[in-house]
Parts: structure tokens; C-alpha cells; sequence
């Protein structure tokens, strides 16, 4: 488990995704901190803010208005201060050529949008149990989509 306070960056344009989102993590790991984000404008600001805190992972939607998933996570990993922050993106987009796009840029885990409470917390759980395997091995080898199987 994470020593310090984990920190989450969470950016979606739906306040009710986001929500749901906050209230599973809450259940999960009630001493979470999470930072929300309705645009990848704001979330870009926040993060090349020097007086702001970085997190341990982004979780990004992929269609947001101002700038989507995609331009926020190019922009992300051109920053080499933000490039080793593990980024999430989640989407019930299943294009392959776009997942496969995703993982080439950079994307660490492409988390598919369950239809459940549940599920969700299945898949975020399995989501903090990757950054605690990758910051004791950034070479354990996981899959890159991630779906209630």
C-alpha cells in the first residue's frame, strides 16, 4: 500500500461520471485525495502549475470538451516533469486502432466504462493495485485494457 497520501487527478467533462468515480475511490480507499477536472484545459493548467501538487495518476476521459484525452495526454507526456505520471485513460470507446494509438503515446492502462457501481470498483481497485506494482517493479508486465472479466 501507498506510505504517503495518494493523490488522483481526475478529468471528465460528465459531473456525474465524476462523481461516481470519487464515490468508488472513496469506498476503496476512504483517505484518498482527489482533484477534479471538467476539461483537459483546466487539468493542463493545474498540472504545469509549479505551485500546484502532482498527483500518482491521472485518470482521463477521452471525449472532453477544449481538449480531449488524446491532445491532454500528448501534451502530458511532451512535459518532462509530468511524462512518468502513470495516466488512465477511461472510455467506452473499444475503436482497436484507438487503444492501440493510446498505448503508443503513452497511455499506461486503458480502463473500459463498466456499467455498475461494482464493476467499477472492481476496475479502480485493480487500477491502484497497478501503481502500487509498478512503483515496486515499473517493469511488472500488465495488460494494457482492463475490463470486468
Amino acid at each position: 500500500m501507498f506510505e504517503e497520501p495518494l493523490l488522483i487527478y481526475l478529468a471528465d467533462d460528465d459531473a456525474e461520471d465524476r462523481e461516481l468515480v470519487v464515490d468508488v475511490f472513496k469506498d476503496i480507499r476512504p483517505s484518498i485525495s482527489i482533484t477534479e477536472f471538467d476539461n483537459g484545459v483546466t487539468l493542463m493548467d493545474n498540472l504545469l502549475n509549479p505551485a500546484k501538487p502532482l498527483p500518482q495518476a491521472i485518470y482521463l476521459d477521452l471525449n472532453m470538451p477544449l481538449m480531449n484525452g488524446i491532445e491532454c495526454l500528448h501534451d502530458i507526456k511532451d512535459e518532462k516533469k509530468l511524462r512518468d505520471i502513470p495516466i488512465f485513460i477511461y472510455s467506452n470507446n473499444l475503436e482497436t486502432t484507438k487503444i492501440e494509438a493510446l498505448q503508443e503515446k503513452g497511455a499506461n492502462l486503458y480502463i473500459v466504462k463498466p456499467n455498475s457501481f461494482q464493476n467499477l470498483k472492481v476496475l479502480l481497485s485493480k487500477s491502484l493495485l497497478y501503481l502500487e506494482s509498478i512503483k515496486a517493479d515499473p517493469t511488472f508486465p500488465w495488460e494494457f485494457v482492463m475490463t470486468v472479466d
